[in-house]
């Protein structure tokens, strides 16, 4: 086993995908939700006999590495749950997108809470300033998250932080994951990521179709 545990806050299908994919690459990990005997995380313990399932404040302080992957409207809240203090000196991999779901996507397009000279994990980063919070995964639907099937090309996956340390340690999971990474740069970069989630999923409104990722070509 690696020595890195991983809690990941929110049993939604992004949580179960990662952490199920923690668990394939070794890791120790916790799944959580609200409570501890949600169905979708007993399930979850069902099939991965491995994997450990507790409440959002049990997973912040087995991670090492917390995974926040709740709908972005949640986030706050998630947090607030998991307990601010033990999330300090942790990193914090943020999977979140502000997508507004009180309003139906328009022509395809989706409406974040968010504007454009701000972004949800800035807002994240600001409520836990001793957290290392890492934006990644949101920029891609669950399906391909881990091990993306996408011809002979290897995608990107973009990501900002604060802290170069956890910047390195994000990259080095999504390479074992299957990812190119390129780094956007601090926190301020999520401006620029966020805003990839409504591209990407406007082909899938549009005419369902969700199986493609970004790739950034360089000469």
């Amino acid at each position: 086993m690696k020595q890195e545990r991983i809690g990941v806050l929110g049993s939604g299908i992004v949580g179960r995908v990662l952490a199920s994919a923690f668990l394939q690459e070794g890791y120790e990990v916790m799944l959580s939700a609200r409570s501890a005997v949600k169905d979708e995380l007993l399930a979850w313990q069902q099939a991965n006999v491995n994997g450990k399932i507790g409440t959002f404040a049990d997973a912040a302080g087995f991670g090492n590495i917390v995974v926040l992957a709740v709908a972005g409207q949640h986030a706050h809240a998630a947090l607030d749950l998991a307990g601010l203090h033990q999330l300090a000196g942790k990193l914090v991999i943020d999977a979140t997108n502000p997508i507004d779901h009180n309003l139906a996507p328009t022509d395809g397009i989706l409406s974040f809470f968010t504007g454009p000279n701000e972004s949800l994990m800035e807002q994240l980063q600001a409520k836990v300033p001793l957290a290392n919070f890492v934006k990644t995964f949101s920029c891609v639907g669950n399906a391909l998250m881990y091990k993306p099937q996408l011809g002979n090309t290897r995608p990107t996956m973009f990501i900002a932080g604060n802290d170069p340390t956890a910047k390195q340690t994000v990259t080095d999971i999504l390479t074992a994951f299957g990812w190119d990474t390129e780094d956007i740069g601090k926190a301020a970069g999520a401006r620029a990521i966020e805003p990839l989630c409504i591209l990407w999923c406007a082909p899938g409104f549009l005419r369902n179709q969700w199986q493609h990722a970004f790739k950034l070509l360089k000469n």
